[in-house]
């Protein structure tokens, strides 16, 4: 790893990468190879092997895995939920990814500020609602809420995923702010 501010309030380094698991220093390969950079939350789980295994497999299955979500959606129930959240690093970092992929500044922006100012999809709006209902009011999902995702075309898996999601979001987004983890400076430039 380099040298470089902390990446948490917390006093636990990062292993160095030759005592990564042989999958982990490839995933930091790759992570070099395709952003330039390994982004400072795998940083900062590397302190311990298990628990870097077991965040980059559920992130790689809810953010990357096939299924009804398209990667922008995924990202932008990121944004909306960190939004609420006020989590820095998430939204420095998955705002980037929104305005990459969206080919849209803007919308990243206005993701992470206030995504009902944002032009979207009856599609979209429904997704942001519920995966902000869920993380602001979980007690209040009913019926009725997953029926609208049904009516703007989303399946049962979808459902599931978007759900998922937004959980997963909250998790690192507590975790992000119990820790102070800072975001790559690399993320505040990107696709603007």
């Amino acid at each position: 790893m380099p040298n470089h501010a902390p990446l948490t309030d917390l006093e636990l380094p990062p292993l160095p990468r030759e005592e990564l698991t042989p999958g982990m220093q490839k995933y930091f390969a790759r992570c070099d190879e395709k952003l330039g950079m390994v982004p400072n939350v795998l940083a900062a789980f590397s302190h311990d092997n298990d628990k870097l295994g077991a965040f980059v497999g559920m992130y790689n299955n809810l953010m990357l895995a096939e299924g009804g979500l398209s990667k922008l959606e995924r990202e932008m129930i990121a944004v909306a939920v960190s939004s609420v959240n006020h989590c820095f690093y998430c939204l420095t970092a998955h705002g980037a990814a929104v305005r990459e992929m969206s080919g849209d500044p803007a919308l990243g922006e206005q993701l992470v500020m206030n995504y009902r100012v944002a032009a979207l999809s009856p599609r979209q709006r429904a997704m942001l609602d519920f995966a902000v209902k869920l993380t602001e009011t979980p007690d209040r999902i009913l019926p009725a809420d997953r029926q609208a995702l049904r009516d703007t075309g989303f399946g049962e898996r979808d459902i599931w995923d978007i759900s998922a999601i937004a959980a997963f979001f909250n998790m690192t987004n507590r975790l992000a702010a119990a820790v102070d983890m800072q975001p790559n400076p690399e993320y505040h430039a990107q696709a603007r």
